[in-house]
């Protein structure tokens, strides 16, 4: 994070300090029913809080279209008083009348949330009019928010071009462990790739051969990878039309020297649900009728020897059905066996992605990892080796 301002540079003390956050938190019956994200930023406000500032929260919440009162952001609020321990207020809007009262009264230390963001549509579209309405009610921007980087709006980007701009914590810590995952990494590197579909990880595919050691590919995508060989794989996902482009990533990591790793068993069912009837077959083995579900015994053994020899680990989903037992089983004893390592201090761990942070948590490794994000279309475009218009504009000029 040496390219970037921090809040080791930052004056906060008096300041009305407007923190871009992400608290587009998963709810159910009107209540948070996961709090991640929301304990993720704490740090950060306790932080300007502590020295004085004056905490004026920005954050989205859902895709309104316009105000939408279904997707207000008031019931966080609260949520997010009681983790961190001491009041904050509400502002029934981000910008205008509303929004300056609320911040007119606010003492050092206080903090307040400012209504959804995207109740105005100029925030999506980084409106300058709306950018500067914003800053009104800020003297500096300090953006926490890593997961909605990868978005050019208002309150992620915009502020950065007319206000003092710092990484909060989260996203300075977010930025140092992608960097020491794939920017300046201790090799050999292994990544995993997981997931449906091949389609949706072109690019990460594409940028990683060239980047990491070892690849290993699992999941509904490895199917794709062992029907471009070749290999029958009965009823599973598999994407036919994308066979040229399967055996097209395979010769362009060999001509990188990156090692490719695909399942060379399978525990197969004939249908998709929890404790199916399976078995475990080789990839050569797979009948008209079987189901894909997970990766096999044999498989599992090859890749804990992968990670064994390895230095630095990026995971992007699962092996397998991990919601469903035991087509777990892959995802689990993989995953548990990178925290061994990492526990052991022989390997850096770096995962993200919806899919990854809830198969981690399944298999009780989560906190074990070195970094898990919680960001997820930011950190597939990072590892697609794209720039984020939310971190590039704290690089230092």
């Amino acid at each position: 994070m040496t390219a970037f301002r921090t809040l080791d540079s930052a004056d906060v003390s008096n300041k009305r300090v407007l923190l871009r956050v992400d608290l587009n938190v998963p709810m159910e019956n009107g209540k948070v029913s996961d709090s991640t994200r929301i304990e993720r930023v704490l740090p950060t406000i306790r932080e300007i809080a502590d020295k004085g500032g004056k905490v004026v929260l920005l954050a989205h919440f859902g895709r309104p279209k316009g105000r939408d009162l279904k997707e207000t952001l008031r019931p966080v609020a609260a949520v997010v008083a009681e983790h961190l321990g001491r009041p904050v207020g509400f502002a029934e809007d981000c910008v205008g009348p509303a929004a300056k009262a609320a911040v007119d009264a606010m003492k050092p230390g206080d903090v307040v949330l400012l209504e959804n963001t995207r109740f105005h549509p100029e925030e999506e579209k980084n409106d300058p009019a709306f950018v500067k309405a914003l800053a009104e009610n800020g003297d500096l921007w300090v953006s926490d928010a890593f997961s909605a980087a990868h978005r050019a709006h208002a309150s992620t980007e915009g502020l950065g071009h007319v206000l003092p701009a710092f990484a909060g914590r989260t996203m300075q810590a977010e930025v140092e462990a992608l960097a020491h995952a794939l920017e300046a990494p201790k090799r050999p590197v292994l990544a995993v790739v997981g997931g449906a579909k091949v389609s949706s990880k072109l690019e990460l595919l594409g940028n990683l051969v060239k980047k990491v050691d070892i690849l290993v590919i699992g999941g509904g995508m490895a199917n794709t990878f062992l029907a471009a060989q070749g290999k029958a794989v009965g009823k599973s996902l598999c994407e036919k039309d994308l066979l040229d482009t399967a055996r097209s990533i395979l010769e362009t990591a060999k001509g990188a020297g990156c090692e490719i790793v695909l399942p060379v068993d399978a525990t197969v069912a004939s249908e998709f649900k929890a404790h199916a009837a399976n078995r475990v077959v080789s990839v050569d083995a797979v009948g008209p009728g079987d189901m894909i579900l997970d990766i096999g015994p044999a498989s599992i053994e090859t890749v804990k020897a992968k990670l064994a020899g390895a230095r630095t680990l990026v995971w992007n989903g699962p092996f397998g059905a991990f919601e469903l037992e035991p087509f777990d089983t892959g995802t689990n004893q993989v995953a548990q066996e990178a925290a061994r390592l990492t526990r052991a201090g022989q390997l850096l761990s770096v995962a993200g992605g919806g899919d990854t942070v809830s198969a981690l948590n399944h298999a009780g490794v989560a906190d074990d990892f070195s970094y898990v994000s919680t960001a997820g279309g930011a950190f597939l475009e990072w590892l697609e080796g794209k720039p984020l218009p939310g971190v590039e504009i704290l690089r230092l000029r």
